[in-house]
């Protein structure tokens, strides 16, 4: 009998821990996030999460593909989602529009566009100016990836009549028509350029954040309302990024694509790696996750050199920086 109880006693502090572990489980606090994309451009947001960054901040994410800025930010003023992740301009249309609780970006991923343009031929010297009278495939008509390349082009002297966009190829299907044959030139995010490249199908000859300078491209951002009443959640949840963006950028390429491949099952450890290596070479990602007044000036620009801005705000009507200064304090 003395043995049973044993083993009894034995069996039952042996599955204490396993409990212990289920109810910790239990209490992580669910984040709905709703992402634009599922890129490796956001490397980050991904590893956070596999490096179990989240759960030791008491998160646990609930991950959605919206497909979309507008439908991103529709997800955060209708409550379907907690935060947003997307371009910031699509908070500061809403802005302009108007709204009693305003959305608010209170961290910065990216700080550059992460496309990279790809030519037919080899072009070791290439120059923007080469851009003349050539068709390029540069993303949909009014969104930042486009109008951020028009930018560039004003910038190195295009005029309207030199600038010649092709449109009428909707964005999943750039690579796949300049691959059949469409367009002179195509700007491809990664792992789609350095991958065609290798196909032998083009050549990468400039990196477009490169010539950009740094533009607040994909934000996390929240109703008013919403960051008010859960501010210790919004730390947690930017010390854990922080933390994985610091893993991203100086731990070897090859060790963080390991820890990305289950979130892109469908992609080579080796394109992976080589995205990582393309991405932390351009400076993607800001160490502080704090966008600048003068990038998101920048922005505003961008948007109203093509003609699709509506108005200017004023930065601290849409942009909170409280969190991530704090937080990013802490860390160092």
């Amino acid at each position: 009998m003395k043995k049973l109880i044993a083993i009894l006693a034995s069996a039952i502090f042996a599955a204490l821990p396993l409990s212990a572990c289920g109810e910790e489980k239990d209490e992580l606090r669910l984040l709905r996030i709703n992402e634009v994309t599922h890129s490796i451009f956001y490397a980050p947001m991904y590893l956070a999460d596999s490096l179990g960054y989240f759960a030791e901040e008491g998160l646990k994410i609930e991950l959605t593909n919206g497909g979309g800025a507008d439908k991103v930010m529709s997800a955060v003023l209708s409550g379907d989602a907690d935060i947003g992740f997307c371009g910031p301009e699509a908070a500061l249309y809403v802005l302009l529009g108007g709204t009693s609780d305003v959305p608010t970006v209170f961290g910065q991923l990216t700080q550059r566009d992460g496309s990279f343009l790809v030519s037919r031929n080899e072009e070791p010297d290439f120059k923007w100016t080469d851009l003349k009278g050539k068709e390029i495939l540069a993303g949909r008509q009014g969104g930042v990836p486009a109008m951020t390349f028009e930018y560039i082009l004003r910038e190195n002297g295009f005029t309207d009549e030199e600038i010649n966009f092709n449109f009428g190829v909707s964005f999943n299907n750039m690579t796949t028509a300049f691959i059949e044959g469409t367009a002179d030139y195509c700007t491809m995010f990664e792992p789609s350029a350095s991958e065609c490249q290798a196909a032998g199908k083009g050549y990468i000859v400039a990196a477009v954040g490169e010539a950009s300078g740094i533009v607040p491209y994909t934000s996390y951002i929240a109703k008013r309302s919403w960051l008010d009443s859960h501010e210790e959640l919004v730390k947690g949840f930017l010390r854990a990024m922080l933390r994985a963006i610091d893993y991203a950028e100086s731990r070897p390429a090859e060790e963080v694509a390991e820890k990305l491949y289950a979130q892109f099952p469908s992609t080579s450890l080796n394109s992976i790696t080589t995205s990582i290596k393309s991405y932390t070479s351009i400076d993607s990602w800001p160490n502080d996750m704090v966008m600048t007044e003068e990038s998101y000036h920048r922005l505003e620009d961008i948007i109203d050199s093509a003609g699709e801005l509506p108005g200017r705000a004023e930065f601290s009507k849409l942009v909170d920086n409280r969190y991530a200064k704090e937080v990013y304090g802490q860390l160092k």
